[in-house]
């Protein structure tokens, strides 16, 4: 995949999840944020969001340099290169820090949260804005199922956690955080035919599988989802979890104990 098609799933993704990222930004209040900073900011998708609506400093990070180098274009941000398991910034240096579909692609999601409850200012927050569960993956008709399954253990075999979702409250507990966990709704209004996001998810899905079935295994899948759209039968729900946490003074004390 080229890194403009990144960017087109990062928005689909951003897409999904805009009414939880407006709830938790609003309870963080933006107008009140001087310094943001989104950790595995990718294409910037998010950042630009952020950008329109702080004031302050935003700052993305990301270990890809060439996602980076697409996102200098997209918004007037401070870039940087770097690693969320050991974060370049010095301890409180933002009054929000936030990340989106990252904890399942981390070696060690404990301590990349860990890192961003460091750099949050005492009295900031730490947002994960969504994170999957595809232990409580449904996928309907019944066909289509196993699918699913295979998805799920095809990102397991890149490295993720694909039931990261449900750790989320041990995480942020883990760093220190005063945290409130929650789980994304579903509301679907079914589409007449398969349209772009449909499209991309398709990309997606057969990214993940093609080392796992034949091309003409993935076409009849193809061909089958499609079907089930067009009859009104698809669904497919997995439990995307958020969490917000807190820096409290007493944790801000703990540490400057600490260092």
């Amino acid at each position: 995949m080229t890194v403009q098609d990144w960017h087109a799933w990062f928005s689909v993704q951003a897409g999904w999840t805009a009414a939880t990222r407006e709830w938790l930004y609003g309870q963080v209040g933006l107008e009140r944020v001087a310094a943001a900073l989104e950790v595995g900011c990718g294409t910037g998708v998010l950042v630009g969001g952020l950008v329109r609506r702080i004031a302050g400093r935003v700052v993305g990070l990301d270990l890809d340099a060439a996602m980076l180098a697409f996102a200098r274009r997209e918004a007037a941000a401070r870039w940087v290169q770097g690693d969320a398991h050991a974060l370049p910034f010095a301890d409180g240096a933002f009054d929000l820090v936030v990340c989106h579909y990252l904890l399942l692609w981390l070696a060690d999601a404990g301590r990349a949260v860990r890192e961003m409850a460091r750099v949050t200012a005492t009295g900031g927050a730490v947002l994960a804005c969504a994170e999957p569960d595809y232990g409580g993956r449904i996928d309907h008709p019944p066909e289509l199922v196993e699918a699913g399954h295979l998805q799920a253990e095809a990102l397991r075999r890149q490295g993720a956690d694909p039931a990261v979702g449900r750790r989320l409250g041990e995480l942020f507990a883990g760093a220190g955080l005063q945290t409130t966990v929650g789980v994304m709704g579903g509301c679907w209004e079914l589409p007449a035919s398969p349209g772009a996001d449909w499209e991309a998810e398709q990309a997606m899905r057969e990214r993940d599988l093609r080392g796992w079935l034949k091309a003409e295994e993935l076409e009849r899948l193809r061909h089958l989802e499609r079907q089930a759209v067009l009859e009104g039968r698809r669904m497919l729900y997995v439990p995307t979890f958020y969490a917000l946490g807190r820096k409290t003074a007493e944790e801000g004390r703990k540490w400057s104990v600490a260092r």
